[in-house]
């Protein structure tokens, strides 16, 4: 009867069309597979979307039609530019080694689109035959391909390209391209790759004037674990406050107790931002870093107290309410603000009697006035 309905291509159009129906999607995706061959037009056809949403749904199932394949290497060698690149990566979701030969060609294509769409079709294939490509793609003019070449070298954790990858990290000129190498050597988690990493930390291109382009920086080492803590606690030490400042951080992060002596020496950093940072940084080890953090409050530099008491409900140790109870007798007037707010984030019990004296004495309204916060924040949810 199918001569009734138009046949299985136009039974093929008819379920592409459901496919945005998530309840009846992944039965729809089997029928398509059923037909095979003639599900390719309305499918290929559907990859003009424009919806981004529905067009990650037909290339996955694309890439579960078994026959697919010489109709997508025929898309990518003559299609529209967009049509082209999608095409590399529905054969990228495939890992079809037979498109390989085509992939290569596209990398060498006029379209940068096309190059970088490519470039990350080959990675995901795994077809270490291509490494030796993608290393040459590395030196693309434009940007987009070389991201698209660093990100596709770091699938293949193949430290022989780390070195390629590095030249990017360290020298290319768009900040874009050298985020994508981070996360490449990040990704790989091979301490071959910790190297360069740390000496991009120590470059002022990454934080002089750009912190907020770091964090796919910080990221890789962080990925690197255990073996990035020795050189981390190393710059601690560095000239420049940002380092010893993203230092503090990551070891926080990577949470390994050897940091836990160094942060505590950081702490007393003259640089705002570095005691800052590894004040939070100890807070993450909870009760190990408690009696560190206790020696600080007894430092003459104000800022330095204030470090610590604004970290210690953090840490979540029973004597901390104590503590904190002490400190409103610090001599110094914003220490004490410090402590009404830490307490309110306590939430400790033990220190309400001595918030509600001081919401009290109206002698002093601002610091009654955040005392009454404080006293607040105890039926907040944290």
């Amino acid at each position: 009867m199918s001569w009734l309905t138009g046949g299985k291509q136009a039974e093929a159009k008819r379920l592409v069309a459901q496919l945005a129906d998530s309840a009846t999607r992944e039965r729809v995706i089997q029928d398509l597979i059923r037909l095979d061959t003639d599900a390719l037009p309305a499918l290929l056809e559907a990859l003009q979307t424009r919806d981004l949403n529905l067009l990650a749904i037909y290339e996955q199932t694309l890439a579960r039609i078994p026959s697919a394949s010489p109709e997508l290497v025929k898309l990518l060698a003559t299609a529209h530019p967009i049509l082209r690149a999608r095409a590399a990566d529905v054969l990228g979701l495939r890992k079809d080694r037979s498109a390989v030969p085509a992939l290569l060609d596209a990398l060498k294509g006029e379209f940068y689109t096309v190059r970088a769409r490519a470039a990350l079709a080959l990675a995901r294939i795994g077809d270490k035959g291509a490494i030796p490509v993608l290393l040459n793609t590395l030196k693309d003019p434009e940007s987009d391909v070389r991201i698209a070449a660093c990100l596709g070298l770091g699938m293949f954790k193949d430290p022989s390209a780390f070195d390629e990858i590095a030249n990017l990290l360290l020298d290319d000129p768009k900040i874009e391209v050298r985020q994508a190498a981070a996360k490449a050597l990040g990704s790989t988690r091979h301490p071959a790759a910790l190297l360069f990493l740390m000496e991009a930390l120590h470059d002022s291109y990454w934080w002089y004037e750009r912190e907020s382009a770091a964090g796919d920086l910080l990221t890789a080492i962080e990925n690197m674990g255990a073996a990035a803590v020795e050189p981390l606690i190393d710059a601690l030490k560095d000239r420049e406050g940002a380092v010893r400042k993203f230092a503090a951080t990551l070891l926080g992060g990577i949470g390994d107790p050897r940091a836990i002596e160094p942060l505590g020496m950081a702490l007393y950093d003259l640089h705002h931002d570095v005691g800052k940072a590894s004040a939070e940084a100890l807070a993450r080890f909870g009760a190990a870093s408690f009696e560190v953090l206790v020696e600080a409050l007894e430092h003459p530099e104000m800022w330095i107290r204030i470090h610590s008491v604004d970290v210690l409900p953090k840490v979540k140790e029973p004597r901390v309410a104590l503590v904190l109870l002490e400190m409103l007798k610090d001599p110094e007037r914003e220490v004490k603000k410090h402590v009404i707010e830490a307490m309110g984030k306590l939430k400790d019990g033990r220190t309400l009697p001595a918030l509600q004296e001081i919401v009290t004495n109206r002698a002093d309204r601002e610091l009654a006035a955040l005392a009454k916060q404080a006293i607040r924040d105890f039926t907040t949810p944290s």
